[in-house]
């Protein structure tokens, strides 16, 4: 039977082996996103120009007060960041359907092709590395863990 010094060591053991979990975790997701980053073509945006024409793409058309909130941004900032869009047509700005004092921006074919490329690059260098790194049982373990980190994310 384990003394309270035991339990007390066993717990102490547990705690640190997932915060370093965490730790490791959290460094690899890091690596993995930066290097996705680098092998995509930026088509000239800045990640936050991305992750907003990724949000107009999954979520639709959206205001850019709902923009500043979803990506955590001051409304301003997101104007600066839509009107740059906006001068390259990647996005368009239409009136809203109940509300004239605002704008619904959506993102254009062009917004939609530059998106596509930047995916599509990155699809196909983790496709490449996943191929020429990694073992069967390895791409398996990859799959649960990919639904796993989804299933974290989610909640």
């Amino acid at each position: 039977m384990p003394t309270k010094g035991t339990a007390a060591k066993e717990t102490a053991t547990k705690g640190t082996a997932h915060e370093q979990l965490v730790t490791d975790l959290s460094a690899a997701v890091g690596l993995l996103m930066r290097r996705l980053r680098t092998e995509s073509p930026s088509g000239g945006l800045t990640p936050t120009q991305r992750a907003v024409c990724a949000r107009l793409d999954s979520d639709g058309p959206a205001t850019t007060a709902a923009l500043a909130r979803a990506e955590l941004v001051r409304p301003q900032s997101m104007r600066v960041t839509l009107a740059a869009l906006e001068e390259r047509g990647i996005v368009a700005r239409s009136p809203h359907p109940t509300d004239g004092r605002q704008a619904v921006l959506a993102l254009t074919d062009e917004g939609r092709r530059v998106l596509a490329d930047v995916r599509r690059a990155k699809q196909n260098w983790l496709t490449a590395a996943i191929a020429e790194h990694t073992t069967p049982e390895e791409r398996r373990v990859l799959a649960e863990a990919a639904a796993l980190l989804k299933r974290l994310t989610e909640n």
